[in-house]
């Protein structure tokens, strides 16, 4: 190349260098490039970084057991209260829930005087003539006792107002009226035998002594009725507590009113007040238990729950009608849970006295 062409082109070239400006928001452009690059990398790994923790976390989340609700509250309903009797109470019978009837009321221990209902009448009246009063279920029989007499029991005809005594034996017990209200049964604790008797109220007595029955018999040792007035029972003990007045039962032994034989062996852990203490359909019991009343399924001697007393009748299958054992002693219709239903109150005149009830 020659000197005159290589000068020419250099010459060219210094002029298009000089020609040639800066860019002057190149810098700044590829400053703000670099800090969106920076921007976007840190929301994808922040976006990873939450699915990542999101994976850990959903398990634990679907799979962790619901907290449990609270239990709902319940309220037992209060029972319905009848109106206490006024002070004209003794013109006509105390019909209890159930349509039961007050039936006579006495001084525990059959000391002092007594009220009696003459159902003919439809009203009560006042005796203070004997030292125990005994009305029948039924009827108008009222079976009295006189600790002058005792070895007689006496039968007073409300109605008419004749009394008739009868001599039944030595070291009875009180006369138990059976469900009919046609015979009394005693328990008789002579030393010679131990057994019971049945009056019937025309004066027939017949004397059941009654031998050993495999075990002794529990606390008092009493007869009672059953409900269907063939048998009737008596509480047996397994052993003798040391610690409690009450002995530990094995089970109620049924023996006939005909011949005094033992039928059979109910096994229960207590013993029946008396034959209102048996359900009408014979499958439910109301017994008094070592420490406290039970109600108690006679086919299997299971305890079903507690009751507040063992002195109850049963009004229906489903029913029972019994006295508060404290405070006011109100009549109470209860479920065979306990739960009160209808509460009836005595005239204050009965409220401190032991009160006899029957089928109206």
């Amino acid at each position: 190349m020659s000197t005159s062409l290589d000068e020419t082109l250099r010459t060219a070239v210094r002029d298009l260098a000089d020609g040639a400006g800066p860019a002057p928001d190149l810098a700044a452009r590829s400053l703000g490039r670099g800090r969106r690059l920076r921007r976007r990398r840190r929301v994808t790994a922040a976006a990873a970084a939450l699915v990542a923790v999101a994976a850990v976390t959903l398990p634990f989340v679907l799979f962790r057991p619901r907290p449990t609700p609270p239990p709902p509250v319940t309220t037992t309903p209060s029972p319905a209260v009848r109106p206490t009797p006024g002070p004209d109470w003794a013109g006509k019978p105390l019909v209890l829930p159930g349509d039961w009837v007050v039936t006579r009321a006495q001084v525990a221990g059959g000391s002092g005087s007594g009220v009696v209902l003459d159902r003919g009448h439809g009203r009560y009246f006042a005796t203070d003539r004997y030292d125990g009063i005994f009305p029948a279920p039924t009827g108008s029989l009222v079976a009295v006792r006189d600790d002058d007499r005792p070895r007689e029991v006496g039968l007073v005809d409300v109605a008419s107002g004749k009394t008739r005594w009868y001599e039944v034996g030595r070291a009875l017990s009180v006369p138990r009226w059976s469900p009919d209200g046609r015979r009394l049964l005693f328990t008789t604790h002579q030393l010679d035998h131990f057994g019971f008797i049945v009056l019937d109220v025309d004066g027939t007595r017949h004397t059941h002594p009654v031998g050993l029955l495999g075990w002794p018999c529990a606390d008092t040792c009493e007869f009672t009725w059953m409900r269907d007035g063939r048998e009737v029972a008596l509480t047996l003990s397994k052993q003798r507590s040391e610690s409690w007045p009450r002995d530990l039962a094995k089970g109620v032994q049924l023996l006939s009113v005909d011949d005094g034989r033992p039928t059979r062996l109910v096994t229960m852990p207590g013993g029946p007040a008396g034959p209102d203490a048996w359900s009408p359909d014979g499958k439910l019991v109301v017994v008094q238990g070592l420490t406290e009343p039970l109600l108690v399924e006679t086919a299997t001697g299971r305890v079903v729950n507690p009751l507040p007393t063992a002195d109850v009748v049963w009004v229906t299958d489903d029913r029972l009608l019994y006295r508060r054992p404290n405070g006011s002693r109100d009549f109470v219709l209860a479920d065979t849970s306990g739960r009160e239903l209808v509460r009836q109150p005595l005239p204050k005149q009965l409220i401190d006295l032991e009160v006899s009830v029957a089928p109206r």
